[in-house]
């Protein structure tokens, strides 16, 4: 299988950032969807995917909660990436000249302090890699771009500021994702699992479901609702917690779980990044 990661964008993107950070060996495979980005894996185009989930800002990434359970694919590991915005233009341009800044809507709402102590006016593009190579091809210095270092450095641009986000903790969180899941054992210390269930349409069934965590004393990092197929009584749940579903406590409660649920998926069990603090050892 080709020794390439996945990612969703151009090539600059925030997310080609996570990856050649995350695997600094393996070459990235940029892909329009994150549809193309999954597919990419289960034809062996690529052997991984970065998959964005949340953004510390932004909040989850909604796209992904609902494609990543019905991919097929599985979370062997977890990625968090700075995002550190950067005003880039055409080389040889002084930030005076500067009249319009071009990215992503989400991108250009993280840095309002520096368009407004600028007045530079905001230009929403499709993506920020995108606008860095928009600005490339433009060569006119009252046209910026928002966007990483990897884009300044991959269309040829000047880098004019750094770390213009307006908060120093803006940071996204990925998913690494593969076509065959690469589970621990039982004891490697600092593990998480991630898994999607629906619950029985019975009274306080959410309520009991999780009760087992509680009461077996295991930690949920994360629970968030979402629906599927369309109907508003159909509702999914993305649950993570600390632990391997071999160890006792985690076993009982995804026992308890079970009982109250008409499906449990886990999608993945993996090594918790050293972000967290000190769960893990490495990205």
């Amino acid at each position: 299988m080709t020794d390439l990661i996945s990612f969703q964008g151009q090539p600059g993107a925030y997310s080609d950032l996570a990856c050649r950070t995350a695997f600094p060996g393996m070459l990235t495979l940029p892909c329009e969807t994150f549809e193309a980005a999954m597919e990419a894996v289960h034809e062996g185009r690529a052997r991984l995917a970065m998959l964005p989930c949340e953004n510390s800002l932004a909040g989850r990434v909604p796209d992904i909660h609902t494609l990543l359970p019905e991919s097929g694919l599985s979370i062997i590991g977890e990625h968090f990436q700075r995002v550190e915005h950067c005003l880039l233009a055409v080389p040889g341009t002084a930030i005076e000249q500067v009249r319009r800044a071009h990215s992503h809507a989400v991108a250009l709402g993280q840095v309002r302090r520096l368009l407004r102590e600028r007045d530079i006016t905001p230009v929403v593009e499709a993506d920020t890699a995108g606008s860095a190579a928009l600005v490339a091809s433009w060569g006119r210095p009252e046209d910026a771009a928002i966007a990483s270092s990897l884009a300044a450095e991959l269309y040829g641009l000047d880098i004019l500021l750094s770390n213009v986000e307006d908060a120093a903790h803006n940071t996204t969180r990925f998913y690494v994702t593969a076509r065959a899941p690469e589970v621990p054992s039982a004891d490697t210390p600092g593990l998480m699992t991630t898994f999607v269930f629906r619950v029985r349409n019975v009274p306080a069934a959410l309520y009991k479901a999780l009760g087992g965590f509680a009461t077996n004393g295991v930690n949920m990092t994360k629970l968030e609702s979402y629906m599927v197929g369309g109907e508003f009584t159909a509702t999914q749940f993305l649950c993570e917690v600390d632990g391997h579903p071999e160890q006792p406590r985690l076993r009982l409660a995804l026992e308890e779980l079970a009982f109250f649920s008409r499906e449990i998926r886990i999608l993945g069990v993996f090594k918790a990044a050293a972000f967290r603090g000190g769960k893990g050892e490495s990205d």
